[in-house]
């Protein structure tokens, strides 16, 4: 759930999200040298100079990648989370697959199967232990451009957080217990028209109870009518 619906602080809910940057984990003892950004992120702690000994340190769940920089998850680094986590979630984000913070192969075999993995750019399927394990791709791609058709065919004349987080909501809401059983925790993107139809239903709707959409009457159905906006490329055969 997100801040939003639980009414959380802010503070508190930065508690919860540990930061690692070039010089190791971002701490209050570090705040005069750490640019403005990274301020808020500083939490109590002592000193810690690298990824391994901060994932032993703190002993997240969920382990983010968005580094830049190839192998930053090392054997044992994913051995290290997947010690005290029964499925730990594993989300190597950087781009190209060249540079992704460790491989699908490499994810499921060091974590003995038991990871939930997903990546910036697409990996193939892999075989573990007797069962085929789909690697989700956790792109931006799945959110723009339904979130950018909510907004268009709404008419709303601002952009509120909320309407991120329908965007948000509406693509959790399209992975299926099919999808979790092979362990995706997105959509298959060959279903991305569908998928795009409900995310920008999902928004313009949240456009609407905001006071925000300019354009009425609001449609019937939304999804109906996100559908009809789309673009299709089919062309005519002249031969």
């Amino acid at each position: 759930m997100s801040r939003q619906q639980t009414k959380t602080p802010i503070d508190e809910c930065r508690k919860k999200i540990w930061l690692v940057d070039s010089k190791g984990l971002i701490v209050s003892t570090r705040k005069e040298s750490l640019q403005h950004f990274k301020k808020p992120w500083a939490h109590e702690h002592e000193h810690v100079g690298n990824l391994l000994d901060a994932v032993n340190a703190i002993k997240p769940t969920v382990l983010i990648g968005t580094s830049g920089k190839g192998q930053t998850f090392t054997q044992e680094v994913v051995e290290a989370i997947s010690s005290f986590n029964e499925m730990p979630i594993i989300l190597a984000l950087s781009n190209p697959t060249s540079q992704a913070e460790c491989t699908a192969e490499q994810a499921y075999t060091w974590s003995k199967g038991r990871a939930v993995f997903a990546t910036g750019s697409p990996f193939d399927p892999v075989e573990y232990n007797g069962k085929t394990h789909v690697p989700g791709q956790a792109n931006n791609a799945y959110i723009f451009p339904g979130f950018g058709l909510g907004v268009v065919m709404s008419g709303a004349i601002r952009v509120h957080d909320d309407m991120l987080l329908a965007a948000s909501e509406a693509l959790a809401q399209q992975v299926t217990q099919e999808n979790f059983d092979k362990g995706l925790i997105y959509p298959p993107f060959s279903n991305i028209r569908k998928i795009s139809a409900h995310i920008a239903a999902n928004v313009a709707a949240r456009a609407y109870e905001l006071g925000l959409a300019s354009r009425r009457p609001r449609p019937k159905d939304l999804v109906k009518y996100a559908e009809s906006c789309m673009y299709s490329p089919i062309y005519r055969n002249y031969r």
